[in-house]
This record gives structure tokens, sequence and C-alpha cells, in this order.
């Protein structure tokens, strides 16, 4: 039995290894960055501005021009202060997207991604509680810098579709790190 399963593992291996050598498959990637949006002034709310938060992505790249990437920003909570009253906002936002990448050399590219994005904002005050929930349009473009096979450095411009009533804007620039598989 014990021979029967080292033989297969061979097997396996060698024609896994006979495939690498025919075949360029792609790879998954997962990712960290801090995003940052203005939490800017409307609806005569005088907000916090710019706050930095988490984001988490991942993806997977059929080859080196194209790929699909999900992922999750968090727009953290802002005061706010206005004739309602003092209060605070908050957020997050998630996205399905397209990716294409131009490489430019083997450690510097460009991208794009391109898909849809669901997000929420709440503002709540001693007198008034909203919500915003969307789903619409998410675009990015971004430049991508290979520090080795396996890790990279982002940066990016994110659009979380149309303009909001309050809470973060849909204008986000993230900064990160992604890891490939």
């Amino acid at each position: 039995m014990k021979k029967l399963i080292v033989a297969l593992i061979a097997a396996g291996a060698a024609m896994s290894a006979a495939q690498a050598q025919t075949t360029t498959p792609g790879h998954a990637y997962i990712g960290v960055g801090v995003a940052t949006a203005d939490h800017e002034d409307t609806n005569g709310f005088d907000s916090d501005g710019y706050k930095a938060s988490g984001k988490l992505f991942g993806g997977y790249e059929f080859n080196q021009n194209w790929g699909v990437e999900a992922g999750y920003t968090d727009f953290r909570k802002a005061d706010v202060n206005g004739i309602a009253g003092r209060g605070e906002t908050k957020g997050y936002g998630y996205y399905v997207a397209a990716k294409a990448t131009a490489p430019i050399n083997e450690q510097f590219g460009v991208y794009g991604k391109l898909g849809l994005q669901n997000s929420q904002r709440e503002l709540n005050t001693n007198t008034v509680n909203l919500k915003d929930h969307a789903t619409d349009a998410y675009g990015a473009v971004g430049v991508q810098y290979n520090l080795n096979q396996q890790v990279a450095l982002t940066a990016e411009y994110e659009r979380y579709g149309k303009s909001k009533d309050f809470g973060a804007t849909a204008n986000v620039i993230t900064v990160g790190a992604r890891y490939s598989f």
C-alpha cells in the first residue's frame, strides 16, 4: 500500500512538472492597503476631512494582462458638526472588478479595473439618522512595482460609484502591498 501511495505521488508530481513546462498558469494574490477618502463638508455638516482606513483585497491573474479582483474598504468613522448637532459618519465599500494590466518592464506595470461596487454610508446625530446604500460602477487606475516574484507594492486611485451626500467621498487613494501565490 505504501508503495502505491508513493508511486501515485511521484506520478502526480511528474505530471504537474510536465504541465508547468508547457503552460503558463495564472496565480492568485492577496493584499492589504491604506486607503484615504475625504469625509467632506456636505449638507451643512462640517467633518473631519481625510481619514486613513484599511483595505483588504485579493484576486486571480489569468496571465500578465488579464485578471479579476475583489476588495473591501472600511471608510472609518468621522466626527461631524452641523445644524442637526454633533454626530458621526461611517461606511464601507466592497467591489468585484475585471483587471487589465500593461507591464512596462519586469518590475513595473500600470493597470485599470472596472466592475461593480456596493457601498454604505451612515450619518448619525442627535436629530438625524440617515443611511445611503448604493450598488453601481467601480473603477480604478494604478501602478504596481514588483519587489520580487511574490511581493509587489501598489498605488491607485479608486472611484466607488456616484458622489455621496454624506460620509466619505467616492474618490479614494490607496497604497498597498500584495503577495502572489
